[in-house]
């Protein structure tokens, strides 16, 4: 790729390619992510006290959301492999607006970044406990996906205001 060059995912006849990152260096790479679902009373409830009917809802969309981090080069077209260094995955549960916030960190030494992890990593946690509770509230809404923060590379650091 010669420094002219933007990094966008089409060649120059408007064909989807995957950006060459070979000639880029290694460096280490960040980024957070997060996002909140919405639930109802008898939810909140069910997943304070674990007794929800499928189990330990955080707890499986802890493991979900890494899991997710882990394959998201099979679920977005062009994105790289990335080989993570480390992962977390949290959660911030607030009974008065009956909101559930995960945050997904993801780290790697690579040359290429680990923001698409994080963001995914934090939509199938929050697909989980959806899935989880469904049962119980079909209304939950998923909402304010976002990057947080990232640092490594070219482009720098990046703090979502």
């Amino acid at each position: 790729m010669d420094n002219g060059e933007k990094l966008n995912h089409f060649d120059r006849r408007g064909n989807a390619i995957m950006v060459d990152v070979s000639e880029k260096d290694i460096t280490r790479r960040f980024a957070a992510a997060e996002g909140t679902i919405k639930v109802n009373e008898k939810v909140m409830e069910a997943i304070l006290d674990n007794s929800a009917a499928k189990g330990d809802v955080l707890g499986a969309a802890r493991i979900a959301g890494i899991m997710g981090t882990k394959k998201t080069s099979d679920l977005i077209p062009l994105c790289h492999i990335v080989p993570l260094g480390a992962c977390t995955l949290d959660f911030e549960t607030d009974r008065e607006t009956l909101s559930i916030r995960a945050i997904c960190t993801a780290k790697t030494d690579g040359k290429t970044g680990v923001e698409m992890e994080a963001l995914t990593g934090v939509s199938i946690a929050l697909l989980t406990i959806y899935d989880m509770c469904k049962a119980m509230d079909r209304g939950m809404m998923i909402s304010d996906i976002r990057l947080l923060e990232k640092s490594g590379g070219r482009s720098g650091h990046y703090r979502a205001d």
